[in-house]
């Protein structure tokens, strides 16, 4: 991508809508519009970065063995009268009618038309375990949507939905769940810690919530600070293996964390004082285990091996995938504006010339700009006449990992100078040993 002639409506002012520091950088760096209350645009940065984060759901969940369908975002009613949900909902549900007065509603999440999915077509113990999930467009008409894509009403998520034999195979695919998710959200440079939570208007028993912790999450949370601590890292996990899996959620979830919601007082005061904490986290991703709360309503039944009928055992899992962007915006910037992890960064790079239209500059920076293209990279190559202070202004706000910077001075002792984004580091070194190094800086990340 050449910046003179991409799309990128850079803003120099904040904002005065924007309330927290996500919201305004989101719109000073062109990545969204408004176009009503909690409805955006996603202009081709933000796109591009919300891609990525679809990219990397998309891996992890297929990775843990979980299939991809597609959903309609409009439902039909009955299925949700039929499940007892329907009036239960409450007025966050946008119900709309066809010009045949049949009542439907704008999807705020699917356990019912996954469930009408699978007892259409599974009846058998044999086809179990299975679990299917989407990532689509949801629409929950908050009272008061604020704080940008954090709190929109319309929203992309990823929600999957599990249907298992017996309660044991039902809490291995909850188990399964929370082990994706914390590999997804390490992929993306985030610390999210699974709290304790309460089910809200899905229902069930056991449910986690992922949260980020930021001084503008809207949840109160309660931890123990070694939990920050805890990472999977390249570990080799086999997602089949119960017990593997088993110990890695109780490694995550024996120590102390919790939500304002299921705060226990008591059980937190046993934690050592130097390692309690309270602040503030922003949630991320949820799941649920809620056993026959929809089948048996339902009729999703299977028939056993002796011939038995029962319903089937079933749990629900989301990630916000609009909202993570917000998320590690919150926990990733500085004054100049977002630093972008390398796993989700719009671009891998940016290169500046600090002098357009010098024959050897030019020819540097087309050099550069090819040579990490054809390594698989997907470079920014500021080509505008703007001037330097701009140029790198702009760089900092939107937030690339790395940039690679080329002026006539450094080529004259043939160097150009690398940068992190996130310490502020300069190195120089001539241009193929800049490319080398980026490259294999994402190396790590793929």
């Amino acid at each position: 991508m050449r910046l003179s002639r991409y799309f990128l409506p850079v803003l120099k002012e904040n904002p005065a809508e924007a309330q927290i520091v996500s919201h305004r950088l989101m719109l000073r760096a062109g990545m969204i519009k408004q176009q009503a209350a909690g409805i955006y645009s996603w202009l081709p940065l933000g796109f591009r970065v919300l891609k990525r984060i679809e990219q990397i759901v998309h891996e992890e969940q297929q990775r843990a063995g979980h299939i991809p369908v597609l959903m309609p975002t409009v439902q039909p009613a009955d299925l949700w009268q039929e499940s007892g949900r329907y009036n239960a909902y409450g007025p966050e549900m946008l119900r709309i009618k066809d010009r045949h007065e049949r009542d439907m509603l704008y999807g705020p999440t699917n356990e019912e038309m996954i469930t009408d999915i699978f007892r259409a077509h599974v009846s058998s113990y044999k086809n179990l375990p299975l679990t299917l999930y989407h990532i689509q467009w949801k629409f929950r008409d908050e009272v008061r949507p604020r704080f940008g894509v954090m709190r929109g009403r319309e929203f992309l998520m990823k929600d999957g939905y599990n249907f298992d034999i017996d309660k044991p195979s039902a809490l291995h695919a909850y188990n399964r769940h929370m082990v994706s998710y914390l590999r997804t959200y390490e992929r993306m440079g985030l610390t999210a810690i699974p709290m304790r939570a309460d089910s809200g208007p899905i229902g069930g028993d056991d449910t986690h919530e992922f949260l980020v912790l930021a001084s503008t999450g809207e949840s109160e949370v309660f931890y123990d600070d070694r939990v920050t601590a805890l990472k999977l890292g390249q570990r080799d996990i086999n997602y089949e293996d119960r017990d593997q899996v088993a110990a890695v959620c109780k490694e995550f979830t024996t120590l102390y964390a919790r939500t304002d919601e299921t705060h226990d007082e008591t059980a937190f005061g046993e934690v050592p004082e130097e390692h309690r904490k309270v602040g503030r986290g922003i949630e991320v991703g949820q799941i649920f285990y809620f056993g026959t709360k929809y089948s048996e309503p339902m009729g999703a039944t299977v028939q056993t091996a002796d011939g038995a009928q029962v319903p089937v055992e079933m749990g629900s899992h989301g990630i916000g995938v609009s909202r993570l962007l917000g998320a590690i915006i919150e926990a990733s910037h500085d004054d100049k504006g977002i630093i972008w992890p390398e796993g989700v960064t719009p671009f891998h790079c940016g290169i500046v010339n600090l002098k357009q239209g010098d024959a050897e500059a030019d020819a540097a920076c087309e050099q550069l700009y090819t040579a990490l293209t054809q390594a698989g990279l997907e470079p920014l190559y500021d080509d505008t006449t703007e001037r330097a202070g701009g140029k790198f202004a702009t760089m900092d706000l939107i937030g690339l990992p790395w940039r690679i910077t080329v002026g006539p001075r450094g080529l004259k002792n043939g160097v150009v100078e690398l940068t992190s984004r996130r310490t502020g580091e300069s190195e120089e070194m001539a241009p193929e040993a800049a490319v080398r190094k980026v490259v294999e800086i994402y190396a790590a990340h793929r």
